[in-house]
């Protein structure tokens, strides 16, 4: 997998952002190392307002391109670290979950004399 962009909006993109966002990614790099040609990830972080304290306001997106597919999961928290962690936990359950739709596609048995 690779991660063609990391984007902060509203926010600066710390050096400690972007370590967060690259040790979860490396946990999707694992799910998707099967997947030819290689994925591809794009992952945007910031605030939803410039003005607002309270409430979720700090969003996480993950996009990720695979060949036939592509998947998206967002989050949005009160704490960016917990929203990037909740948008990568959606997107590995996505992408099992797409995994599991390739298998029993690729499994599935056609009987002799039907089409």
């Amino acid at each position: 997998m690779r991660i063609i962009s990391i984007k902060g909006t509203n926010l600066p993109l710390t050096d400690a952002i972007k370590a967060r966002v690259q040790s979860k990614s490396a946990l999707l790099e694992r799910l998707t190392k099967d997947f030819e040609p290689v994925a591809e990830m794009r992952v945007e972080v910031g605030k939803s307002t410039k003005h607002h304290a309270k409430g979720p306001y700090f969003t996480a997106e993950f996009q990720l391109h695979v060949a036939g597919a592509e998947l998206r999961s967002t989050s949005q928290e009160e704490d960016l670290y917990h929203a990037i962690t909740q948008a990568c936990d959606q997107m590995r359950r996505q992408i099992k979950e797409y995994k599991d739709k390739l298998k029993e596609r690729s499994q599935k048995s056609v009987r002799p004399g039907k089409s």
